[in-house]
């Protein structure tokens, strides 16, 4: 089988702060920018890899959302539990200094894991936990 990831949904709920952080910190590039009755989805991806896309939506853009469930969402972004991203880069400590010199939400300096991986761990501004790895 020849199947590749082509994009994944995380969401925001604030598209120009959003924008600002996957653009301006983490050097992403803008792919697509649309938006359709206050809503917007944002599509970036990293720089060198056009076949591998990160949506930001609007999580309440989905139809048939109770109330309870919106609040659920809310309250789950807020904590970093709500959605997850592992990144790679080949220089953890100078995209850990990047992201402090951009006051990223630190959850984790740069450490040695006891399975056998380097990272760092920031929220995103929507709190969305970001998980980044050295590659080796």
């Amino acid at each position: 089988m020849d199947i590749t990831i082509h994009s994944s949904f995380l969401p925001h709920d604030d598209p120009d702060t959003a924008l600002a952080f996957y653009r301006d910190v983490l050097g992403f590039e803008v792919r697509n920018d649309v938006g359709k009755g206050g809503m917007r989805w944002i599509t970036v991806g990293p720089v060198g890899q056009p076949g591998t896309s990160i949506v930001l939506d609007p999580p309440f853009a989905h139809p048939g959302l109770t109330e309870d469930e919106r609040r659920t969402i809310a309250e789950m972004m807020a904590k970093g539990t709500y959605a997850m991203l592992l990144l790679a880069t080949p220089d953890l400590d100078a995209v850990f200094e990047r992201l402090v010199e951009h006051d990223a939400d630190v959850v984790q300096e740069p450490t040695e894991q006891p399975y056998g991986v380097r990272d760092c761990a920031v929220r995103d501004p929507a709190g969305n936990l970001i998980r980044i790895q050295q590659t080796r």
